[in-house]
């Protein structure tokens, strides 16, 4: 039997805070951000504070090796004063990304301490300095279910600044909201499945909406069957742990009928072996992270408020554990899905296209949005065209929602690459025996977009396919090895910005 966790608490974050002008003591550690320039302006009066010539410092220290790349580290230990070490860290070129790289490596390097203080580049604008509080969020992440060495709990507190008399903690409030986002998202991919299942991914959205300002719907399989969500039925047919369709919603303060309307949908598939299509057990291996889309669908919607999203936002996650037995469904099925769009079954190994689709379906019919996006770990095929952790994959039907997606991306940090919905490869997906099949040769990232896009009617649609990026092969910049929370920071980003549906029509 699944052990369940009870209640879901936010994690434990360091706190980022900002300090007009250097600190009359400080931290028993201190870090100099350095650029492609060289050390940040106040970087002389610290000096000076700490009784070190950082010049002189940093000139060894490139001699020794180091380079001001993005995320390189230098420590140096102080035998005198209450400053035990400086650590330099390297900024790259100064850019949001190479300053993200930069607070997750600030991050490492003070788990166990208590404080740091940071000295960063005079003026920092503000997207520059978010992305510093975004790293230091994300590169604390920590998951274990260790009962020895468990590791050096998250530093305590970081404080940063500039040295001017500037007060910039708006900034990091929101840095360190956005990158709660991605550890929230990604401590619900790495929770392992006989903990997690779709009673325990809605369990989770409804104390998310509790602490969010949410109104939460949960269709149990009862209620699936009784409004017609094949898809999700039949996914979760072959598990004893039955399926869930959640329903997440954010109206902002002052709405209108004006305000614009958007739809998310995100693939909560808790794990799959493929059904009776078994996957190798090495195909198996990290499918505890292929609900990632609902997952970061529901670490944005948490989000919204606190950041004063101003568009109406529905988050619906199509959630089922694809499992094979006796009562699993069969390829050569033929499923109704919720509307009365029929599709058969060709391989049980392509589930979640098959869940997304009720919830798409669902949306157009019941809740007529502005946009749609729907978000999931969707194909294998995505990360053959993209590789791995540069690129997710993005379909659109509407040029200006793909292109505001694209640009959350890259202020995000999780970057998208628009691929083609080339119609004349929908010939791939037909069959006479039903409206489609959900699974064929040929380019799998594009039809099963193709398969998806039938239920969107004529609502601009975006598609996020993000198997590329949802699995972080090494503890790297703001990631550590595994699950990588796919999405929620791009959502998020995407959705407080202010016109998120600018051009979409």
């Amino acid at each position: 039997m699944a052990r369940r966790s009870n209640t879901f608490t936010f994690p434990t974050l360091p706190a980022v805070s900002w300090q007009p002008g250097l600190p009359v003591h400080g931290a028993p550690t201190w870090v100099i951000v350095v650029g492609e320039g060289g050390l940040p302006a106040a970087a002389k009066e610290a000096g000076e504070r700490l009784g070190v010539d950082l010049d002189r410092l940093y000139e060894v220290q490139q001699a020794t090796g180091f380079s001001p790349t993005a995320g390189a580290t230098a420590s140096y230990p102080l035998l005198t004063g209450e400053v035990t070490e400086v650590l330099l860290v390297g900024a790259g070129d100064g850019s949001a990304k190479d300053l993200r790289h930069a607070g997750a490596a600030i991050a490492r390097f003070g788990r166990g301490k208590d404080e740091l203080t940071a000295v960063v580049a005079e003026g920092i604008d503000d997207a520059t300095l978010q992305a510093v509080a975004e790293g230091v969020v994300l590169g604390s992440f920590a998951y274990t279910q260790k009962t020895v060495d468990t590791g050096k709990p998250v530093v305590g507190r970081v404080t940063l600044t500039d040295g001017s008399a500037s007060e910039r903690q708006a900034v990091l409030d929101r840095g360190i909201v956005l990158g709660r986002t991605g550890w929230v998202a990604r401590q619900f991919a790495i929770t392992p499945s006989n903990e997690k299942d779709p009673a325990w991914m809605a369990a989770r959205a409804t104390e998310l909406a509790a602490s969010s300002g949410l109104e939460v719907t949960v269709w149990d399989e009862k209620q699936l069957a009784a409004d017609g969500f094949g898809g999700i039925l039949a996914v979760g047919k072959g598990s004893t742990r039955p399926p869930r369709f959640i329903r997440l919603d954010y109206v902002p303060a002052g709405a209108t009928k004006k305000t614009p309307y958007v739809v998310l949908v995100g693939k909560g598939i808790t794990y799959d072996t493929g059904g009776l299509s078994l996957k190798p057990r090495e195909g198996m291996v990290s499918m505890k992270r292929d609900m990632t889309g609902g997952g970061s669908v529901m670490a944005t919607m948490s989000a919204l408020r606190e950041l004063g999203a101003n568009v109406r936002v529905t988050g619906l996650i199509c959630s089922a554990e694809n499992m094979p037995s006796g009562t699993a469904y069969r390829p050569d099925d033929v499923i109704r899905h919720y509307g009365g769009r029929t599709t058969e079954v060709k391989n049980t190994d392509a589930e979640g296209r098959l869940v997304m689709a009720d919830g798409l379906a669902y949306a157009v019919k019941e809740l007529k949005p502005d946009a749609i996006v729907d978000i999931a770990t969707l194909t294998g095929a995505i990360k053959v065209s993209l590789g791995s952790m540069l690129y997710g994959g993005l379909f659109a039907t509407d040029d200006a929602l793909a292109d505001n997606l694209a640009d959350a991306g890259r202020v995000s940090g999780e970057e998208l690459w628009r691929m083609p919905l080339a119609e004349q490869y929908q010939e791939l997906i037909s069959t006479p025996i039903a409206d489609s099949v959900n699974s064929s040769k040929g380019p799998g990232s594009i039809t099963a977009a193709l398969f998806l896009k039938a239920f969107t009617g004529d609502i601009p649609w975006a598609h996020l396919d993000l198997s590329s990026i949802a699995e972080s092969p090494a503890d790297r910049f703001e990631y550590s090895v595994g699950a990588t929370g796919a999405g929620a920071r791009l959502l998020t980003t995407w959705l407080t910005s202010e016109t998120p549906t600018s051009g979409i029509g």
